[in-house]
C-alpha cells in the first residue's frame, strides 16, 4: 500500500476529499467501516437517539450498491451505485424514513449490471441530534 498525497490524486478526488473533511468538521460522529468482499450491511434505520439528520460517506476501494427502502411504503425504494471515491450524503427523510443497506455479493446488481464486490472501506460522518453535543469527556456518543 502507498499513501496518496493531494498532488498525486486528480483534482476531482482532491475535491471529494476536501468536501468530506469539511463535512466531518461539521458532522460530529466519524467512524470507518471495513467490509470484506462477502461483507454486507443489513437494512436499518439509524437511531434518532444518537444520530442527527445528516449522514455523509466516502466509499473506497471497491464498488457496492446501497439500497434505500421507505419504511412505510416498501414499494418506494432507490439503489445507489457507490463507486470507489464516491461521496454520498443522506439528509432528513432519507435518514429517518428509509432503511439503508449495503447489498450482499449475490444481490449486488445495479439495474441489470452485476457489481462485483471486493474489500471496501468507507469513512462515515454523522451529525449529532439537535441539542446533543460531545459529552464531558469530549467524546461523541456511540455510532448509530
Amino acid at each position: 500500500r502507498r499513501e496518496l498525497s493531494e498532488t498525486s490524486v486528480g483534482s476531482e478526488e482532491t475535491e471529494k476529499r476536501a468536501s468530506l473533511l469539511a463535512l466531518c468538521k461539521v458532522l460530529s460522529s466519524v467512524h470507518v467501516l471495513d467490509l470484506e468482499a462477502r461483507g454486507y450491511i443489513k437494512p436499518h434505520v439509524d437511531s434518532v437517539k444518537f444520530c442527527g439528520a445528516t449522514i455523509a460517506g466516502l466509499s473506497l476501494l471497491s464498488p457496492s450498491v446501497m439500497r434505500l427502502v421507505h419504511t412505510q411504503e416498501p414499494g418506494e425504494w432507490l439503489e445507489l451505485l457507490l463507486e470507489p471515491g464516491s461521496l454520498y450524503i443522506l439528509r432528513g427523510s432519507a435518514c429517518y424514513d428509509f432503511s439503508h443497506e449495503i447489498l450482499r455479493e449475490e444481490e449486488s446488481f445495479f439495474g441489470e449490471r452485476r457489481i462485483p464486490r471486493g474489500w471496501q472501506i468507507s469513512v462515515i460522518c454523522r451529525s449529532l441530534p439537535e441539542g446533543m453535543g460531545t459529552g464531558e469527556s469530549g467524546q461523541s456518543p456511540p455510532a448509530c
